[in-house]
């Protein structure tokens, strides 16, 4: 194959099925977790080493060509934030002069750092990025850091809403038989975490990827829309539009992810394997 040594620090719901594809893919690849092998549904074919991100040392990562960071905070506050994304982003980065063999750093970000909010259109070239909530201002930190020590090695990806056959947040509300009215104009955007495991597997492996993705599908949607679709594929009453809510708000964001990269291009198409897979 190839002489591509990856690393993927964080086997949860989406690094876990990055290190397997690759792994599956044939390429070396070992994942990254605080708790023992046995917690985490690896193949065979993949290596795994138990340690803490925070604690790495350039010994430990000198045979690595390519590293994925894709780690989720403790908890869901700036703190968690501070003590997952951006610790270890800072902490890579000081190791950075002496990883000699790295070729690649690849940071699962989010959209959540751009912080417009009046149904703006975004894309790869949006500038400057100005996070709106605290958390994300700490994401957005982490990347700095990466690309600070690492330079044009640091990769971004910023994916939108993560959805799936597991991620059911959306279709439990469409079920739902008494709704709460919602904005007539709130936009979103989505992407399926089949494909967001696809993208990152495509940016860490292909030969010259751009420095910055947005890993979203082609269609941003209103939730309104979402709302009355998905109520009328599950035989439930639709929301109404709140009348309170007039402004437009949410963003627009403009996918640059190759199509061929995605299975699911819109959040249609993504839904409607969502309900064939539904018991």
């Amino acid at each position: 194959m190839s002489t591509q040594n990856l690393l993927i620090i964080g086997q949860g719901d989406i690094g876990l099925p990055v290190t397997n594809k690759l792994a599956q893919d044939g390429y070396c690849v070992t994942g990254l977790a605080r708790s023992e092998r046995e917690y985490y549904d690896l193949v065979d074919s993949a290596g795994f080493l138990q340690a803490n991100a925070l604690t790495l040392t350039a010994e430990q990562l000198q045979a690595f060509t390519h590293i994925a960071i894709i780690v989720t905070p403790d908890e869901y506050s700036t703190s968690g934030y501070h003590d997952s994304y951006l610790a270890i982003s800072q902490h890579l980065a000081t190791l950075a002069p002496q990883l000699i063999k790295l070729e690649r750093v690849v940071f699962i970000s989010s959209t959540g750092v751009y912080g417009q909010d009046n149904g703006e259109w975004i894309d790869e070239h949006t500038a400057p990025v100005t996070p709106a909530r605290e958390a994300s201002k700490v994401i957005l930190q982490a990347e700095q850091a990466l690309q600070q020590g690492f330079g044009d090695k640091a990769i971004i990806i910023r994916p939108s809403g993560i959805y799936g056959r597991e991620r059911l947040m959306r279709l439990r509300k469409a079920r739902e038989p008494n709704k709460d009215p919602v904005p007539a104009e709130h936009w979103s955007n989505r992407i399926m975490d089949r494909d967001l495991v696809n993208v990152i597997t495509k940016v860490l492996t292909i030969e010259t990827p751009k420095p910055v993705y947005l890993a979203t599908d082609y269609r941003p949607v209103t939730t309104f829309e979402l709302g009355v679709w998905l109520s009328e594929q599950v035989g439930e009453t639709p929301p109404t539009i709140d009348n309170t809510k007039t402004l437009v708000t949410g963003k627009r964001l403009h996918s640059n992810i190759p199509l061929a990269w995605l299975d699911y291009a819109d959040w249609q198409t993504g839904y409607r394997d969502i309900l064939n897979h539904q018991e």
